[in-house]
């Protein structure tokens, strides 16, 4: 019997979409499943609302500073609902290119409801049967709440609805300290809120040295944080009142009059009647080989959903490379080599591959680890924004195991080391490459030529080069 579609893809995220981009472009017959809305976390909670939530923050923070370059304003005053305006706009113009007419032209058929399987074959979306030669799983990752005694009777907010909110709170309490935490922290206080971070640590994966320069960076701007766990919450009249562990807190309590619970996400498997299809499952996510097959072999999933590492860009990566899997010959690994992360923080956090306590876990003491003060770069003393550094970890021999830079432009200047990682590089290889100047990639070949040159010269071949400089000379 002919299959009505030759790919059924159920969840239209950044990764549903660029799966059935894909497979569209091959010919493929598609159907895109949505129990929501067209774009997933990305476009309507996640990475498209935060920028646009932090991109006004920064505008309402340089101005406020804008005296530093002998430029005077007038006090700043924020109009919350104005920035809940730019935020929807932001999102609007972003999902105006793939709501359901955009993505028809394309010849993609989405179709709105919850999917659940019947058989390994075959999906129902409300009454409709809907079937498929092969399935793509992309429904990502949903919140979830701490173990905090009382949470259910206070009101509180976690990523999917702060951005709808249109005032500004004199005080916002924030719980968890990982990048969503630390991003509307962040924004929050240079809008002008009062705000506290409740949370052991900032940051918890990345290096110590960007842990520690973005809490001096939080106090320095006026963020309490509380290094410590939230245990319980309660409302005391119109305030919500939160108890913590931390014994060096007076009365341990923090009280605000908004709560941002930002302490992780799990994968979204509700209600997907996997059981059905005979795909392994658990509370954790479907586990997937490294062609990202689920258990059933013509039933794949990508993304957040199969428990890895919770980014966009991957989900969006990993859909392509399973829909190449699924409808072309032979296959590709739907596990990068290398996969970087940003936290969007003023300065920004960027890393990728391994940490120096890492590196020296998988290869001892021979590896080694070098940085470069943003303070020595140029463009940033230019613009008066000289906090962070780059650093790079290496092996004895200079291959690149891994980075982290932590400036205004580091979301970009990390893709360099992306590619240093995918193939293998030298720090030589780095500092062999002209960078243009005077940008913020610059300190990269600095510093990648200051590892270089001493490899070069160390040990007895060092030593037999410097003869042959003298001897020249």
């Amino acid at each position: 019997m002919k299959q009505p579609y030759d790919l059924a893809i159920i969840g239209a995220g950044s990764g549903g979409l660029t799966a059935a981009a894909f497979a569209a472009r091959l010919g493929a017959r598609v159907a895109l499943i949505e129990k929501n809305r067209i774009g997933g976390d990305c476009t309507w909670t996640g990475c498209i609302p935060s920028k646009a939530l932090i991109h006004a923050a920064k505008v309402a923070q340089e101005a406020r500073t804008a005296a530093r370059f002998g430029i005077v304003t007038a006090p700043v005053s924020v109009d919350m609902a104005k920035v809940r305006e730019h935020i929807r706009s932001a999102v609007e113009k972003v999902y105006r290119a793939e709501d359901p007419e955009t993505l028809a032209k394309r010849g993609i058929d989405v179709i709105f409801g919850g999917a659940r399987f019947v058989d390994a074959h075959t999906i129902a979306v409300g009454d409709r049967l809907i079937r498929a030669a092969r399935f793509l799983i992309t429904t990502g990752a949903r919140p979830t709440a701490p173990n905090i005694e009382g949470l259910s009777q206070v009101p509180w907010l976690s990523y999917q609805t702060i951005f709808d909110n249109g005032h500004l709170p004199a005080h916002l309490m924030v719980v968890g300290g990982g990048p969503i935490g630390a991003e509307i922290a962040q924004a929050y206080r240079r809008l002008g809120s009062a705000v506290t971070v409740i949370a052991p640590t900032l940051l918890p994966k990345e290096e110590p040295e960007a842990r520690s320069l973005i809490g001096d960076v939080f106090a320095e701007e006026g963020i309490q944080w509380i290094r410590g766990r939230a245990r319980s919450a309660r409302m005391h009249e119109a305030e919500i009142v939160v108890q913590t562990d931390d014994t060096n807190l007076p009365g341990s309590e923090v009280r605000g009059n908004l709560l941002l619970v930002a302490s992780g996400r799990r994968p979204d498997v509700a209600g997907l009647c996997l059981d059905q299809a005979g795909v392994r499952w658990s509370p954790d996510g479907i586990p997937v080989d490294d062609q990202l097959r689920t258990s059933v072999r013509h039933i794949y999933a990508a993304g957040d959903v199969t428990g890895g590492p919770q980014f966009t860009h991957l989900a969006g990566w990993q859909a392509f490379q399973a829909v190449r899997n699924a409808l072309l010959p032979g296959s590709t690994s739907g596990h990068p080599k290398a996969l970087p992360r940003v936290t969007f923080t003023d300065p920004e956090v960027a890393h990728v591959g391994l940490t120096e306590e890492q590196a020296r876990a998988q290869y001892g003491s021979g590896i080694r680890a070098a940085r470069w003060d943003m303070a020595h770069t140029d463009r940033a003393i230019c613009e008066g924004d000289e906090r962070g550094f780059v650093k790079i970890v290496t092996k004895a021999n200079g291959t690149v195991l891994g980075a982290t830079v932590v400036s205004a432009r580091a979301g970009e200047t990390i893709t360099e080391f992306v590619y240093a990682l995918e193939r293998g590089w030298n720090v030589k290889d780095l500092a062999s490459a002209i960078h243009a100047y005077p940008t913020w990639s610059v300190p990269v070949q600095q510093l990648a030529s200051e590892m270089a040159v001493g490899n070069l010269l160390s040990g007895a071949s060092g030593s037999f080069l410097l003869q042959i400089s003298k001897m020249m000379r």
